[in-house]
């Protein structure tokens, strides 16, 4: 059973969230305190957490910073913000998917279920390409034996490029297979996606970052020569 985390300070809101992710069979732990909810996450080991960003103590964003210094858990960040720079915001700091309220709740179980299934390593079996080798059980990348620490959406997204080497993703196909589903966020996500994948690269190893390459005007791809 998948254990999900809600840090959300409108008692209405994450009663009803609570109440049906329940009758889906995940057990839930709530916090309507932002430092609460840090130490919730941090010591709770959770499987995914929903995350508001306005919240009394702490904020969304730093708890979101603080968490993704020590883990990967997938984080679904919650706001009744529509600003397309709040949502990048929460992306470049690492979210895995982001929500705006008022929101269904049938959007929302698709949201989690879908990140929990990125998360659980059902991607098929381990493959490399070029310096890059990945564990699919694992849901981990390496660049020459050199781990990369990555998001399970920055995997997903490595690892479809990869195992297509020369054929170029538009954002729009990014979005289908990577995301999985339309994203209200539009395409601009990919971009910020790409880019934190690139930094990563290159943190790892100098000139990685070659392995996400850009088709202008059409997309993104791995070059063939890196097969």
């Amino acid at each position: 059973m998948a254990r999900i985390f809600i840090v959300e300070d409108d008692p209405m809101i994450s009663e009803i969230v609570e109440y049906n992710l329940a009758r889906e069979g995940f057990e839930t732990s709530v916090s309507a305190d932002g430092e609460e909810g840090l130490q919730m996450i941090l010591e709770g080991s959770p499987d995914l957490v929903l995350l508001d960003v306005m919240l009394p103590s702490l904020d969304g964003f730093e708890i979101l910073r603080r968490v993704r210094r020590v883990s990967s858990v997938p984080i679904i960040m919650m706001t009744a913000r529509e600003g397309e720079d709040d949502r990048v915001d929460g992306l470049e700091l690492g979210a895995d998917d982001y929500i705006v309220k008022p929101f269904s709740m049938r959007e929302l179980i698709s949201r989690v279920r879908a990140n929990l299934r990125r998360a659980s390593g059902e991607l098929g079996r381990s493959t490399a390409a070029g310096g890059l080798a990945f564990d699919d059980g694992r849901a981990e990348a390496t660049v020459n034996g050199r781990r990369l620490e990555l998001s399970t959406r920055e995997y997903s997204l490595l690892k479809l490029l990869a195992d297509s080497p020369g054929r170029v993703y538009s954002r729009d196909e990014l979005l289908e297979k990577v995301w999985g589903y339309s994203y209200d966020g539009g395409t601009r996500v990919v971009d910020v996606a790409v880019r934190r994948l690139r930094e990563k690269l290159e943190e790892c190893l100098p000139g990685a970052q070659k392995y996400v390459s850009t088709r202008h005007g059409l997309g993104y791809y791995f070059p063939e020569d890196e097969q």
